[in-house]
Formats: C-alpha cells, structure tokens, sequence
C-alpha cells in the first residue's frame, strides 16, 4: 500500500557507527537562512506529460532526457496516488518536447514501480543501460535496464538487493552492473528513519556495488542525497542535504573514495547533475523544507537551482540561476542542461524547460 497525502494538484502557471553530534537537530536543519529571492529566466514552460513528479533527469549525449515520474513516500505530498511511478523521455532536439511514458518489458512488477534516483551508463559497444533506485512497497532496490531506443522501451536486466543498500536515494553508474549509490537513511524501517533524523545520527554512507559484492566507500553524513560523478571520472560528488553540503571525493583506483574538500551551502541540495561540457555542477535546491514535507497549497515549497562553477578550486562560483516561490514550480530536486537549454524537476509537482 503507499502512503501519502492527496490533494488536487494546484493550477500553476506556464547498529552503526556512533554519532559525532551530541546535540538534537535544530530547525534550520529543515530551513536554509532565508526564503529564496525570486530569479526568473524568460521563456519557461511547464513540460507537458509531467503531472505527478520529475524527482530525478538524467541527459543521453545525444539529447534523450530520462525522467523519473511518481515518486511516493510515507507522509510526502503526490498528486496521482493511484498511478505508479514510471520513467519519462523526452527529445532535446524537439523545439517543444513532450515527455513520454517509455514501455517496460515483461516479467517487470509496474504495480510497484517506484523511480527515485535515476543514472545511465554507455558501454564501448554503445548500449544505454539506466539504473533506477526503485522502492517497491517502500522497500529498497536498484534496478537495471537496457535503453532500446528503437523501440521507445526498456528491457529489465537485474534487480540488486543488498544488506548494504536499505535506502537508496541516488545512484552514479559507473559499469554495466557497477554503480555508487547514496543511502539517505542508515535504517530501512520507516519508524527508525524518523527516529535517525530526529536524533541526528549521521550514519548515512555512499556504496559501491559490483557483482562481486558490495562494500562502504564513504559514511559519516547527515543525510546523503544527490550523487555524481566528474567528466574525468575522477571525483565523485555526494550532497549532504540537512547538512547544506556538497562532498567532493576523489575516486580511487580499488574504487573507494578519499575526501578532497565540502562545500557549504545555505540551502538543503538534492540531486546533483554535471555539464559533461564544462564540469560545472548544477543543483536542484529547496530552501525551506518544510513546506515540502508539511504540505499547504497556500504556501507551496519553493524552487531554486544552482550552478556551481569550478568547484575544484578554492574559490568555487556559486550563483542562483533559478528561483521560485512555488507559484510556478513546487520543490525542486534536480537541474539539468543541455544545449542551452535547462530541464527542472520537482519530487511532486511539474517540471519546468528552460533556455539559458
């Protein structure tokens, strides 16, 4: 059964490691400083076909947008309660775009299917694989498929199940069965989740898998949300949400991770993606989460998006390309460029395009 509040969707415009923190969790955990100022960006348009949530795009090279659609969690505002999650695509290349439901193959459980983080990988003989952290009845999976383009469709391959990976949030593919993925919460029942933020445990990690098995390669976060990886491959980036953080690591040759520098922020980042032209990082933000967890329509949760420039240096360019008081967009949890054009999603709302 999935739990979550319904409304009517509003009309809108076009036994772990011990703690380092003693104290309990204070407010501005949930709240950045201050409410985002507004930040326009003229021709926007709401991207037909999303409805009930975008909470996750990633970009093929030759400008297939996936989407990740109909997220739903215990307490967390959705539009479409009945309607199971499902993955979207839209062209790049299209002057007006229109996302799409792709097909899944047989034997795959839609019943269930519930998208979160979403990655894809390009082998040297040019398959698309893309992998999806899926939460079938709140429970915690990856699952891969294969991209046929030709046929607008999906083959599953695998479902990965491990003791390692109780709360997927997002993941980074790095092979074709090989990928990092953030666990948001240390726990996988709903009850101790709670009970692990109130407490401010830090114990949430990042994990490497391969079909050899699965293994820590980083712990010690507040909440790890958004994950990504360098166009040099590099460094791989973790946003810490409630700790308005994003991690910088080196990736080792054994693939572990070696902490190279954080970035501290003033807003709660969520899923990160990168320009592979530029390396710049772009972040889907939420300035006071606590409208988007304590849902009024009155007072929707606000947008905001970042574009972090140079972040290898020691004086990153941090600068608000986007901002929203949820009048237009409501809860922003991913950006995405491509062609000078910029895609917004949202964990429940619609998904905005936008020319740069």
């Amino acid at each position: 059964m999935l739990f979550c509040s319904v409304t009517e969707a509003p009309g809108v415009a076009a036994g772990g490691p011990e703690s380092t923190r003693e104290e309990p969790p204070s407010r501005n955990r949930l709240n950045a400083s201050r409410e985002v100022e507004p930040v326009n960006l003229p021709g926007c348009r709401l991207i037909k076909g999303v409805e009930a949530g975008s909470e996750d795009i990633d970009i093929l090279p030759n400008g297939l947008a996936f989407l990740s659609a109909g997220l739903k969690s215990p307490g967390i505002q959705c539009f479409a309660p009945e309607k199971p999650g499902g993955i979207l695509m839209m062209d790049l290349n299209k002057d007006s775009p229109r996302a799409l439901e792709l097909r899944v193959s047989r034997g795959f459980d839609l019943s269930t299917f519930n998208p979160h983080g979403i990655s894809t990988f390009i082998d040297k003989d040019d398959t698309v694989y893309l992998f999806v952290a899926n939460h079938p009845e709140f429970k915690s999976t990856v699952e891969i498929f294969q991209f046929e383009e030709e046929e607008n469709s999906l083959l599953h391959l695998k479902t990965v199940r491990h003791e390692l990976l109780p709360s997927v949030n997002d993941i980074v593919a790095v092979g074709p069965e090989h990928f990092y993925a953030t666990n948001s919460h240390y726990f996988s029942d709903i009850f101790l989740k709670y009970l692990e933020v109130y407490l401010n445990l830090r114990w949430t990690n990042v994990i490497y898998y391969s079909p050899e098995g699965a293994r820590v390669v980083a712990e010690g976060f507040d909440s790890t949300n958004g994950i990504n990886i360098s166009p040099d491959h590099k460094y791989i980036y973790v946003a810490d949400s409630f700790a308005h953080e994003i991690h910088v690591m080196e990736k080792l040759a054994n693939w572990s991770l070696s902490p190279v520098k954080v970035l501290q922020l003033d807003t709660i980042v969520d899923n990160l993606s990168v320009d592979p032209s530029t390396g710049d990082l772009w972040v889907g933000c939420h300035p006071n989460a606590l409208k988007l967890l304590i849902y009024d329509p009155s007072r929707p949760p606000a947008s905001q998006v970042l574009r972090i420039q140079n972040i290898l240096s020691e004086t990153p360019a941090v600068s608000t390309v986007y901002a929203n008081n949820g009048s237009v967009l409501q809860g922003s949890t991913v950006a995405s460029v491509y062609g000078g054009k910029l895609l917004i999603g949202t964990l429940y709302h619609r998904a905005l395009q936008c020319p740069l």
